[in-house]
């Protein structure tokens, strides 16, 4: 007689650019399992000198969130933080300078310039491989009066383990997104935080997923209920989410599809040709040293955009799944447009902005919404299906499929959509890819869970089957 399988229980805050959640992880040999503790909404709020996180409500989110999951499962044996990338807090004697600017601010466009007269973005690419992005970090920093006075710069996820633990540092897939890590050793370039008049000591000490960052300060560990480590996970969100994407094959390309698509390849080298630059393709850290060659296009953000305009207008809230399964009845063809046109990156009426991008080549915007939604959905697809196909290209590697991770997969439309687009299958799910990537990095550091990347996303295609849609046509 065998006895039931033994859970060991972990705690992920999980931190997106429109809501944050604090998750139960628990792990077995043969089960990953997830509860829900919390959801809290999380967005730009407008201030006098520009757009910023309510980081301070955030927190208060997380650490309430935090005694909720150790209430419910006191058997919690520690915590790990994901979050979106790019975006830090300044510390001062060890208290927050300001609420952190949010990265669709416009100042970040004038750090752009003073980068480039310093650093040619040729020069950027052979040293920390991102592809240009002008809220990339290095372009933030260079335009916050508030550095010169700040003792550290940490970024989202480790500012959020600093106020638990009081430990500074930074974790390096997130670091990777600054623009100010060796793409070749992960490791700050000294040299070019220097000529980009960067005070170095700014910059906290790296580390790598899976190693323990600090234990609950006292007061912290009363609140929540328990003392517990904080373990570095991949901090950036979209790397935990590849850890968890369960890649059918070397040669599978994957989408962690969100607010963002991020659609490209792990592999074990950065690519850092000028082709991949010119195609704006980016090399960022993974855990465990892997590279996320990756480019960056518009994703569901136009859609849930879209929606907000529509509530707004109607007054009252519109039925999604409804609309969707709408669209994907839509049989007649419908207008593309180009899903990453700069005008449609900020918030605003995202129906009229694609209207007028559609007028701009020559086509009328569909008059019904559900033709609306399925123009939305079949110009994303085509987004990611070009996307797959230039990371193969640049990668010199055959792509044979594709996993779709993260709340894009739920989006059957959509799935389906980049399935005919790039005439490959797509493997959809699981929808909740970031948090079992930042519970099973914390469950390996804990001796719970399989050491390699490849045994960890063998358990995550075991418990969580994905949904196949083959190409039509």
């Amino acid at each position: 007689m065998t006895g039931a399988t033994v859970l060991r229980a972990v705690a992920a805050v999980d931190l997106g650019a429109t809501s944050g959640r604090v998750v139960i992880g628990r792990v077995g040999a043969d089960t990953v399992e997830l509860e829900l503790v919390s959801r809290f909404p999380n967005g730009p709020v407008e201030q006098a000198d520009g757009l910023h996180w309510d980081f301070t409500a955030l927190y208060e989110s997380i650490v309430s969130g935090l005694a909720e999951a150790v209430r419910r499962e006191p058997a919690i044996e520690s915590i790990g933080i994901d979050s979106w990338a790019v975006d830090y807090g300044l510390l001062h004697d060890g208290s927050l300078l300001a609420e952190p600017f949010h990265y669709r601010d416009r100042r970040t466009e004038r750090g752009v310039q003073k980068v480039h007269a310093s650093v040619p973005l040729a020069e950027l690419y052979q040293r920390n491989g991102l592809q240009f992005l002008p809220f990339n970090t290095l372009y933030q920093y260079g335009v916050d009066d508030r550095l010169d006075t700040a003792d550290a710069a940490l970024l989202i996820p480790d500012l959020v383990a600093y106020l638990l633990t009081g430990r500074q540092v930074a974790e390096r897939t997130n670091a990777s997104t600054t623009g100010l890590l060796d793409v070749h050793t992960s490791e700050w370039d000294l040299d070019l935080i220097t000529r980009l008049g960067i005070r170095a000591g700014v910059l906290p000490e790296l580390v790598s997923a899976g190693e323990r960052i600090g234990r609950l300060r006292a007061e912290l560990a009363e609140r929540i209920g328990k003392d517990l480590p904080v373990i570095a996970v991949g901090s950036h969100d979209t790397a935990s989410a590849v850890v968890a994407a369960p890649l059918a094959s070397p040669h599978a390309a994957y989408i962690s599809c969100g607010t963002w698509g991020l659609v490209g390849l792990e592999l074990a080298a950065p690519v850092l040709s000028d082709a991949a630059r010119e195609a704006n393709f980016t090399n960022e850290l993974g855990v465990d040293g892997r590279i996320r060659f990756l480019h960056n296009v518009t994703g569901l953000w136009l859609l849930s955009e879209t929606i907000r305009a529509w509530e707004a207008q109607d007054g009252a809230s519109i039925d999604l799944p409804a609309l969707l399964a709408e669209a994907a009845a839509v049989t007649t063809d419908v207008p593309l447009f180009d899903a990453n046109d700069a005008t449609l990156s900020d918030p605003g009426d995202m129906p009229a902005r694609i209207a007028a991008v559609l007028r701009a080549a020559g086509a009328e915007a569909p008059a019904d919404r559900p033709a609306f939604v399925r123009t939305i959905l079949e110009s994303i697809a085509a987004a990611f299906a070009d996307a797959v196909r230039v990371a193969g290209e640049l990668a010199s590697r055959p792509i044979d499929s594709i996993h779709v991770v993260g709340g894009g997969s739920l989006n059957a439309p959509l799935c389906q959509a980049t399935a005919d687009r790039a005439g490959l299958p797509v493997l959809a799910g699981p929808v909740e890819a970031t948090a079992l990537g930042n519970v099973l990095v914390q469950a390996r550091a804990l001796d719970a869970a399989p050491e390699s990347l490849e045994d960890l996303r063998a358990l995550v295609a075991q418990t969580h089957a994905p949904v196949r849609y083959e190409p039509r046509h």
